[in-house]
């Protein structure tokens, strides 16, 4: 029951978030501001449900580390989409035609801010935590991973391949970083760095979402395997590469940590000394 109670709670805070910021969306600087305080609402109410219903410690958003540990998941994110924008250029399939648009960037950063934000809390910080008490990590990746890409199905030009792309890429590999520190910052700041640099830097599509243009005026074109299509770059197989690698590294230093879940096991098997990250 406390699942039900954690997804409504975070589920609807992200709805009224979501809805404000598509609602501004032509203003660049009421996006960003609107996307903040998505962001606090969300993270406040997290804590807050998991509080009553768990009557324990939110450590998985403890304030200790958190700006280093989210800092260290943004380069993480902008580093690995950069490396998929340079293999898709260097096959000629992605151009820049010049400078884009700096308030367009100014608002992605609301926007995309809001969205990780929301989405990992429902998805690693309940669904995949929960699970994981109960099934073990092995077993937690499958079912959250396989939801977390079936939930980008709705977008206006989502694809079966892109949802399997982040299914297998992007939902294992957010899990795995989750799993490796114990923290909710981690999985945030990789998920945001890896949209706002697919958005408001290289200016692509996020997820099929028909997103505005960023820092650069860019196109890209070529195979779906390539430059992932109508998708955007999130559905290229360089993408799928680079997330299989990063939840392999996630998932070693998870095990070398001892942060593992065993299968039947319970997450408060975990010392929460070894769990911080670093």
């Amino acid at each position: 029951m406390r699942v039900v109670w954690q997804l409504l709670a975070v589920v609807l805070v992200s709805l009224i978030g979501g809805q404000s910021v598509f609602a501004v969306k032509d203003n660049p600087w009421l996006t960003l501001a609107l996307g903040a305080l998505s962001v606090a609402g969300a993270l406040f109410v997290y804590a807050w449900v998991v509080r009553r219903t768990e009557r324990r410690p939110v450590t998985e958003l403890a304030r200790e580390g958190a700006v280093g540990a989210t800092g260290r998941g943004v380069l993480i994110g902008v580093a690995m989409f950069g490396a998929v924008i340079a293999n898709i250029a260097l096959l000629g399939h992605y151009e820049t035609h010049g400078l884009g648009s700096v308030p367009g960037a100014v608002g992605l950063a609301g926007f995309m801010a809001a969205a990780a934000v929301t989405e990992e809390l429902m998805f690693r910080g309940i669904l995949f935590r929960v699970i994981e008490e109960r099934a073990g990590t092995w077993i937690a990746l499958v079912p959250t991973s396989v939801l977390f890409g079936l939930w980008h199905m709705a977008n206006p030009d989502a694809t079966l391949w892109g949802a399997v792309v982040i299914t297998l890429g992007a939902g294992t590999m957010l899990a795995a970083a989750y799993a490796a520190t114990r923290s909710l910052w981690v999985p945030i700041g990789i998920h945001f760095g890896w949209n706002y640099a697919a958005s408001g830097i290289f200016s692509t599509e996020v997820s099929g979402n028909d997103t505005r243009q960023g820092l650069l005026d860019a196109s890209t074109s070529g195979p779906t395997l390539i430059s992932g299509g109508d998708f955007g770059p999130e559905a290229s197989g360089y993408a799928l590469l680079f997330g299989v690698l990063l939840t392999v590294a996630f998932l070693w230093l998870a095990r070398r940590r001892g942060n593992l879940v065993p299968r039947g096991g319970r997450a408060d098997r975990v010392d929460p000394t070894v769990a911080l990250p670093r």
